[in-house]
């Protein structure tokens, strides 16, 4: 499965830069059957049923952003990712060229802090001169997505976090739970809903890109978790009687069945760290709903909601959701999920609907047709970017084009439900057929372009012969100038030599 599988284009006026107040943002509600609905937060109650299970992730976001000064006067971003001891710290900064193995840095009020090391993952092992806990609030700063253009402010610490935010350590909000407010639990309650809290600190292994082709080759970072006991017992006592458990937000959901994963299929009190990396073709075992934001192309997050009510569903409802205006990610609205049947979870999809996805006109942006690029205006494609582009296609999509690469369709459709440790030979494979098309249509494009010397000189006869080349005489020997020169050469020297 390729990591493109999971683009879209989104107009950047959609990605919200502030938070609308806490019960009023829009919902999207996906259920297994039908289109997409569309709603309120505040409707949330009366789509869920008396007796479900709502769990919610309980970390507090800590003011994790610092800024420091180099000796040279340089200012240096540091945004703290992991306390491994009293005074030691892995962070990320920026620049980090500019943080070499042995740099001394300087904060505000004195503090001292040191580079050790770098580590592979992109981090920092920073040394604090002491303590930096206490300081944080003072001297920190809410640590903001990078895709939010502007600098974080005082009421932001408060609108960052979740109202039931109460274990500090996360570097990131599990956005979902921003939508509620003291209201919307009162009328969950009323409704007969129950709350229950989990733990997990959000860290990079959350927003860390994929950087792969392919979607297996990512690794994710490890993050900690905790279950409660009284989170556990509640789990059972639903799924017993037949009640639903609805996860709000990506990071219980990751909770839940990295859990589950370890105790075949049950929940159990306890805490740990995981990496569990979630896409199309998981099996899900505890979570029956999603409560979510809109997520970032090709990122982590989007798979493992693609992976919970299908890849083609939710990037339809996505592009519904441009459509109707619906503000994206971290401050932006909410959709409701229902988890997906085996067909829709698995990965694949009928050929009908992948080209319809394909060649919809109201995708926003330019086209996308699998690498095919827009033609600028005034700008007329050369029939050999025509031929590039159809054997581009032909490449990627090679059960698209009659005839081309058959054996690579069919080992193209077959890797996506081939486990883990089998796909790399059968991307090799893959690898080997798309370098036999390319060389078989290298050679037909050769001979398409190939012309006999004397075609090409009678279209130079004609040309010279044109009305429009008249009149265009070089400055000093008033010969003919070749239309597409310079002018810099002079045609009387190049004759005379």
């Amino acid at each position: 499965m390729l990591t493109s599988d999971f683009d879209y284009e989104l107009p950047e006026d959609r990605i919200a830069q502030e938070a609308l107040p806490r019960g009023e943002s829009r919902l999207l509600v996906l259920p297994t059957s039908g289109g997409p609905r569309h709603g309120h937060i505040r409707d949330l109650p009366d789509l869920l049923h008396p007796g479900d299970l709502l769990v919610v992730n309980d970390t507090r976001v800590i003011p994790a952003r610092l800024f420091a000064t180099r000796p040279t006067g340089g200012r240096v971003e540091i945004l703290l990712v992991e306390r491994r001891s009293e005074l030691e710290w892995t962070a990320l900064v920026k620049p980090g060229r500019r943080a070499r193995p042995g740099t001394s840095l300087r904060v505000d009020e004195g503090l001292g802090v040191r580079v050790l090391a770098k580590g592979r993952d992109g981090c920092h092992l920073l040394r604090f001169d002491r303590d930096v806990d206490p300081l944080l609030q003072r001297l920190g700063h809410v640590p903001l997505p990078p895709y939010i253009k502007r600098p974080d402010r005082a009421a932001d610490r408060e609108r960052y976090q979740t109202v039931w935010a109460a274990h500090p350590g996360a570097i990131a909000a599990p956005t979902a739970g921003l939508h509620f407010d003291d209201a919307l639990l009162a009328a969950l309650d009323e409704r007969g809903v129950e709350i229950a809290p989990v733990t997990l600190h959000v860290g990079i292994g959350t927003f860390k890109p994929v950087t792969a082709t392919l979607v297996h080759e990512h690794v994710m970072e490890a993050e900690r978790w905790s279950v409660p006991a009284a989170t556990a017992a509640a789990i059972a006592r639903r799924r017993s009687a037949g009640g639903r458990v609805v996860a709000v937000g990506t990071t219980v959901v990751r909770t839940l069945e990295a859990g589950a994963a370890e105790h075949g299929g049950e929940v159990r009190a306890g805490a740990g760290a995981t990496g569990l990396f979630i896409t199309p073709g998981f099996s899900f075992t505890v979570v029956d709903l999603l409560l979510t934001n809109f997520h970032l192309p090709r990122s982590t997050l989007l798979m493992l909601v693609c992976a919970f009510a299908g890849r083609e569903r939710v990037l339809a409802a996505y592009r519904e959701a441009i459509r109707e205006r619906y503000r994206f990610y971290s401050y932006g609205d909410a959709m409701l999920l229902e988890r997906g049947t085996r067909a829709d979870r698995s990965g694949t999809a009928p050929q009908a609907d992948r080209h319809q996805e394909e060649d919809d006109v109201d995708a926003p942006g330019p086209e996308r047709r699998q690498g095919r690029r827009r033609p600028r205006a005034g700008r007329r494609e050369r029939p050999e970017e025509d031929e590039e582009a159809r054997r581009s296609d032909q490449i990627r999509h090679p059960e698209e084009a009659p005839g081309a690469a058959p054996a690579a369709a069919a080992e193209h459709e077959a890797v996506a439900g081939e486990p883990a440790e089998e796909r790399g030979e059968a991307v090799e494979r893959i690898e080997i057929h798309r370098q036999q098309a390319r060389r078989r249509d290298a050679g037909e494009a050769g001979q398409q372009r190939h012309e006999p010397a004397e075609q090409a000189r009678g279209e130079q006869a004609q040309l010279q012969a044109h009305p429009l080349r008249r009149g265009l005489r070089h400055r000093r020997c008033g010969r003919d100038t070749p239309r597409r020169s310079s002018g810099r050469r002079c045609p009387g020297r190049t004759a005379r030599a």
